[in-house]
């Protein structure tokens, strides 16, 4: 019999999970399996709870939320050198990587995967002392997922952070950085920066069209200061893919990254707070099992300009 231990955020997104909590038992026992049902009450849980979890013999950890609540448990994994594959039920306002590795919300679906077996291997960002799993960014909309009404998240969805980074475009300003991309040096007012290891941010699938998120390499978006028309053009071709190729966005690869400016910053990482600048990010390769059908989709190249 296997037993996999299931950490759930009762608040994520809609709050709808623990309705369906008792389906995911009753599915998972039909293929003589034991869920141990863990409920988070705020940041900082996973830690603790992981801990204790140690003593048991887990077969997998099963993560219900968005990509905060699997970042926090991801990371008090690897803290703790626990080393099982995880199992991600999306339930939060985004779920970024859930949607990059093309995992269903359907219940019954995500206990035949999970105790189907089938996995892979994926890459860990590190950044300082910390890890994520999809994107560390700093800048234009990297605050939005802290500022947004929790209300308004659970109300409007995804749909809470667009209007909210909207509201912040008039007052937003560049600011200079220091980006070191393994051998490459840029010095320039940025506007905003994302480091993905996946390639799908704030449901743009084709923000990052060479992303793979086992190749041991980290994709690196800059967009360089413009105007405010320009900058609401490359917003909108955000989700064709075509803002790769406007003058003001730069778009690498790297396996190594520093990041640093004079003034206070603060970065993000998988939609939560992250440290403050200056930032040192390595792509850690193949540091996580997890269970997965499919590999996500990889979109051709956008061609053409966008002035």
């Amino acid at each position: 019999m296997r037993i996999f231990l299931l950490i759930y955020n009762p608040a994520a997104g809609d709050s709808y999970f623990k309705y369906r909590l008792d389906s995911l038992v009753e599915q998972m026992q039909k293929q003589q399996c034991v869920l141990i049902p863990i409920r988070t009450s705020g940041k900082g849980d996973a830690f603790p709870l992981l801990a204790l979890a140690k003593q048991y013999r887990l077969d997998g950890i099963l993560i219900s939320g968005g990509d905060g609540t699997v970042n926090e448990v991801v990371n008090a994994m690897l803290k703790l050198g626990i080393d099982l594959p995880i199992g991600i039920i999306p339930s939060g306002t985004s779920n970024d990587l859930a949607s990059f590795l093309r995992l269903e919300k359907d219940i019954e679906n995500c206990a035949a995967l999970f105790t189907s077996g089938s996995t892979r291997v994926i890459d860990v960002g590190s950044v300082n002392d910390r890890y994520f799993l999809n994107v560390a960014s700093a800048g234009l909309l990297s605050g939005v997922a802290h500022t947004a009404d929790r209300t308004m998240k659970n109300t409007l969805g995804k749909v809470a952070y667009y209007l909210k980074g909207i509201e912040e475009l008039p007052r937003f300003r560049a600011i200079n950085m220091r980006i070191q991309a393994d051998e490459l040096s840029i010095t320039s007012e940025v506007i905003l920066f994302l480091v993905m290891n996946g390639g799908t941010v704030g449901s743009f699938n084709r923000i990052a069209p060479q992303a793979r998120i086992d190749d041991g390499k980290l994709d690196l978006l800059i967009v360089h200061r413009c105007s405010l028309p320009e900058l609401a053009r490359i917003l909108i071709s955000l989700l064709s893919g075509a803002h790769i190729n406007h003058k003001a966005v730069q778009y690498l690869q790297a396996s190594h990254i520093t990041i640093e400016s004079d003034e206070p910053v603060e970065s993000d990482l998988d939609g939560e707070l992250g440290p403050a600048l200056p930032l040192s990010i390595t792509a850690l390769s193949q540091q996580l099992k997890v269970f997965s059908p499919h590999r996500p989709i990889h979109f051709k190249k956008i061609t053409g300009f966008i002035k």
